[in-house]
């Protein structure tokens, strides 16, 4: 093995990581939930696996999507290293557990989250696996189990063996061979013509990449120079005939081909002398052998500029949170002994991830009514509906960015209805303040006119004449002052019927009336009242024919959106559709170019299914379904508030309230 210059080595890996370290600065990691991997999965001798609490509220808390890197291998073969350079770490006091003996370190599935160096607004999740195949544990079974969670769980998969990719490199990985045993794509009921889903692999699984570590042969085939990709694509050539040899050699390369989306390959030299590597963990960066340094910044740049976002079937990103939900299910589903199921984990997460949406939506609503109460009460209720639909605009918004595959619109029309009683219950605080300030206003306007009465001011004779000239005065003041609100008419209505017995009293008592004039004088109140009376009707009316137009819009809004979005989830189902489609063309062409003609019609019959899909979701109309006000609480609001106001003043002001 050569040794390089100090110097030469270390303006190698100090481009690499000083790179790294601009993103994991301590200024940066103090915001960063992880300053160090936690274990995420526990993985007990004696024990079914378990999901570390702590870890997961860590990912519970993270709302920017994930790019996961996963990785898996036989025990002691340098996993957590590559993943300790991948995450910029280069001490012995942090990063994953290193060891230099045979022990395995790692037990169960170990988590770091790191800023993403290079997608902004995106995390690093990495994922470091306990080591396949380790005899100490004597009780393997759970090996399968973490290989099928790493895969559920990535975006990428790396795969690092030893040596050379040859048979018993494929022998190792014969986990893939069993995937169909452990993972499943829908929850059909025995259905026939769907138990066969490996068809469906592609869909979901993550891009794979087989990492070949300590790697000593020339890359050449027949004396000509080939790439690593060449050379991993080689090692997974199908070799032709029908003995149960052929096909145990076939099946894991058939697995890795066809349910892997894409595959890529590195093959890294040693990156130390033997000595050297018992205390790997302890070498300064100047110490690596160069080409293991530029195979590893290699390794690093294109995990950051090529693995893409773990997204779900039809499109949705998943960020940390929706990854934490994915590992309590799947894991939960594991324990109970069933096997893990994409269809239902996906339906689990949608309930789960849509309730949360509608909370999250009626905070923003309370967040951003808040903002709007210093401005109660409102002079008209218009002013308070537009209040209203802008805070609800932002709120359907929050919902719309949150949710996902609310397919019937259940959470949509659950969201609808809590809307519409935060709506009533801040139109009754608007009201109430409306109510206190008029209040207040006739208090003090009134103050004089209360004190003329008991000093007896009016009972003389003209003092009714006196007094209802001071009244209408009083009343002209009250309806020229600005910001009252929507409840002036009633509580000026309620403070002039307070004061009719006072009024009919000194009316009786003027001597200067006729009994004539005094019962022109009672008609003409009760005229004036009968009017007033009918003004609040017709307002309040009017204003309940406001609040229904502003519900006939927000529906309207709600189903715009829900269309919109129902549009685009349609769209990314069917982009991933046409990309499966080239896919198993491109495969399909490959097994027939190598005389695999049955299985190249197993795969082209596949890919015809899926243009059927596409071409029938392109005709099938969107079933956007929002109820609104046609249940719940919200129908009851109107029924409650609005039938009351179209009663009359005093029973349906009271009942409005």
């Amino acid at each position: 093995m050569r040794h390089y210059k100090k110097e030469t080595a270390q303006d190698k890996y100090t481009f690499y990581s000083l790179h790294r370290r601009q993103e994991l600065n301590p200024a940066r990691m103090e915001t960063f939930p992880m300053g160090e991997p936690m274990c995420l999965i526990e993985n007990k001798e004696g024990e079914e696996l378990t999901v570390n609490q702590e870890a997961l509220e860590i990912l519970l808390e993270i709302t920017q999507p994930v790019v996961v890197v996963a990785i898996v291998g036989k025990y002691r073969t340098g996993k957590s290293y590559l993943m300790n350079i991948l995450a910029g770490a280069r001490n012995e006091h942090s990063g994953f557990a290193l060891g230099s003996t045979v022990r395995s370190k790692t037990k169960g599935i170990w988590m770091w989250c790191v800023p993403h160096p290079t997608k902004k607004g995106h995390t690093l999740v990495l994922l470091d696996t306990e080591g396949l195949g380790d005899v100490e544990k004597g009780d393997s079974k759970n090996d399968a189990w973490i290989f099928s969670l790493a895969i559920l769980l990535s975006s990428t998969l790396v795969y690092n063996s030893m040596g050379t990719i040859d048979q018993q490199a494929m022998d190792n990985l014969h986990y893939v061979t069993e995937l169909t045993e452990r993972i499943k794509v829908k929850s059909h009921e025995g259905k026939a013509e769907d138990m066969d889903e490996t068809g469906e692999f592609k869909r979901f699984f993550p891009s794979f990449i087989w990492c070949v570590r300590d790697f000593t042969l020339q890359l050449e085939k027949d004396g000509v120079p080939i790439t690593e990709d060449q050379y991993l694509m080689d090692a997974l050539e199908l070799k032709r005939g029908v003995g149960k040899k052929v096909q145990d050699y076939n099946l894991p390369r058939q697995c890795i081909r066809h349910y892997f989306h894409s595959h890529k390959c590195f093959v890294f030299d040693r990156p130390a002398s033997k000595a050297d590597l018992q205390r790997l963990e302890e070498l300064q960066e100047s110490e690596l052998e160069l080409e293991f340094v530029d195979k590893a910044i290699t390794f690093c740049s294109f995990i950051n500029q090529h693995c893409n976002a773990k997204t779900l079937v039809g499109g949705t990103i998943v960020t940390g949170r929706t990854l934490g939900n994915l590992t309590d299910l799947y894991t939960e589903a594991i324990r109970s002994g069933s096997i893990p199921c994409m269809e239902n984990a996906v339906k689990a997460l949608a309930d789960r991830e849509n309730s949360r949406a509608v909370q999250e939506a009626l905070t923003k609503y309370e967040e951003e009514m808040s903002k709007q109460i210093a401005k109660f009460p409102t002079e008209t209720q218009e002013e308070f509906l537009s209040i209203h639909q802008e805070c609800e605009k932002e709120a359907t918004k929050v919902f719309m960015g949150l949710s996902f595959k609310d397919e019937n619109g259940q959470y949509q029309n659950q969201l609808i209805d809590e809307l519409a009683e935060e709506k009533s219950k801040y139109s009754l605080h608007n009201e109430e303040e409306s109510a206190k300030k008029c209040k207040a206003i006739l208090q003090k306007l009134n103050e004089s006119l209360e004190r003329e009465i008991s000093e007896g001011k009016f009972s003389k004779p003209g003092g009714y004449t006196q007094f209802i000239s001071e009244k209408n005065l009083l009343v002209d003041k009250y309806n020229k002052t600005k910001g009252k609100g929507v409840k002036a008419p009633e509580i000026i209505e309620e403070f002039l019927n307070e004061k009719k017995i006072v009024e009919e009293s000194i009316l009786q008592a003027d001597q200067s009336l006729t009994a004539t004039e005094k019962e022109i004088e009672e008609q003409r109140a009760r005229t004036e009242t009968a009017e007033r009376e009918k003004q609040i009707v017709e307002e309040n009316n009017r204003r309940l024919e406001k609040d229904m137009e502003n519900q006939k819009k927000s529906l309207e809004d709600h189903k715009k959106m829900l269309e919109e979005k129902m549009e685009e989830e349609r769209k990314k189902l069917m982009e991933q559709n046409e990309w499966m489609i080239k896919e198993k063309l491109k495969e399909a062409d490959e097994l027939l170019k190598k005389g695999f003609d049955a299985q190249s019609e197993i795969v082209k019959y596949q890919s015809r299914l899926l243009k059927e899909l596409n071409t029938a979701a392109a005709a099938q109309p969107l079933n956007v379904n929002i109820l609104g006000l046609g249940r719940g609480r919200g129908r009851g609001w109107l029924r409650g508030r609005g039938r009351g106001l179209l009663r009359g003043r005093g029973r349906g002001w009271r009942r409005g309230r």
